[in-house]
């Protein structure tokens, strides 16, 4: 899951990304109305974690802003203002929950969790692709009914084309979507090239088909033979 947190207590924010981050998600910050709108536009999130009290706007105008060019994205309100007529007025706008603070972090693990699996998994529990199957609680891959031990940024992969099946996913798509602000550091997408590869093995090894096909020169696809 890769979301975009909108908050400008620096503290608040640090404790909320690396919760996230320990939990195997990509989870980047914007402190400002600003900064979230150009993150908007030039990355693409599954769930948007959005304070209304922001230092250069409101935060219900950016959840207009959102609502009208990414509608498929999830967003969770979390603010201090908790009066009724601001949690109805996000709800209205669209927002898929509100949490008021202070709140538990893992309570906001559940909540975003809960987002993603409506929006992007129809509810769902598991994913399967043929013979693969992946359970979305425990992130245990079962290829032909036969356990394979991945490591996380795999499995993140792994889900990746899952829910994407059939699309062509750039290497810069699978770095943003893996490796967030990050990706900054990276000297190229060599390691995209490394992770596929030792993914499609302990898939070929477990007896699975290779679905994993590259695209020249553009990048790639999940799909049957």
């Amino acid at each position: 899951m890769k979301l975009l947190l909108v908050e400008d207590q620096e503290e608040l924010a640090s404790s909320i990304r690396n919760y996230f981050s320990k939990e195997g998600d990509v989870c980047e910050v914007a402190d400002s109305f600003a900064k979230a709108t150009e993150k908007l536009y030039a990355f693409s999130y599954d769930v948007l974690l959005l304070d209304l009290m922001l230092p250069d706007g409101d935060g219900l105008s950016l959840l207009r802003v959102i609502k009208e060019n990414w509608t498929d994205m999830g967003v969770v309100i979390i603010s201090a203002k908790n009066a009724l007529n601001d949690k109805l007025k996000g709800l209205e706008l669209g927002a898929d929950d509100y949490l008021p603070k202070p709140f538990h972090l893992a309570e906001l693990n559940a909540r975003a969790n809960a987002v993603y699996r409506r929006r992007k998994q129809d509810g769902k529990r598991t994913l399967s692709f043929n013979e693969i199957e992946l359970n979305l609680d425990n992130h245990e891959v079962m290829v032909n009914d036969k356990s394979i031990e991945l490591t996380r940024k795999e499995y993140e992969l792994l889900h990746y084309f899952v829910v994407n099946q059939n699309r062509l996913l750039t290497k810069q798509a699978i770095a943003e979507h893996l490796w967030g602000d990050y990706m900054d550091t990276m000297d190229s997408f060599d390691f995209v090239y490394q992770h596929i590869k030792n993914l499609r093995k302990k898939i070929m090894e477990a007896g699975g088909k290779d679905y994993l096909k590259t695209v020249y020169g553009a990048g790639y696809k999940m799909k049957d033979e």
